[in-house]
């Protein structure tokens, strides 16, 4: 069994959803390193994430997440669980 590459999958989310084939994201990224990551956009990444990865983040931990690598581990325990 492989380890499935979470951190490639939000990428490719995140290219998606920006329209940028050259965004690439790091623990540390966080919404003032990406042009157009206002607070719509962070509505429409959450859904997008939790569409692609079937899973529900509550709004507490939505507005709790300081960067890329905090959302990377949420997502991963989710995911896991």
């Amino acid at each position: 069994m492989t380890m499935r590459d979470f951190r490639g999958e939000l990428q490719e989310i995140f290219r998606d959803l920006f329209d940028d084939d050259d965004i690439e994201i790091h623990a540390g990224t966080t919404a003032a390193d990406i042009k157009g990551w206002d607070s719509l956009n962070n509505v429409r990444l959450v859904v997008m994430i939790e569409k692609h990865f079937g899973i529900r983040f509550s709004t507490g931990e939505v507005v709790s997440l300081k960067d890329v690598g905090e959302l990377l581990r949420l997502i991963e325990a989710r995911a896991a669980g």
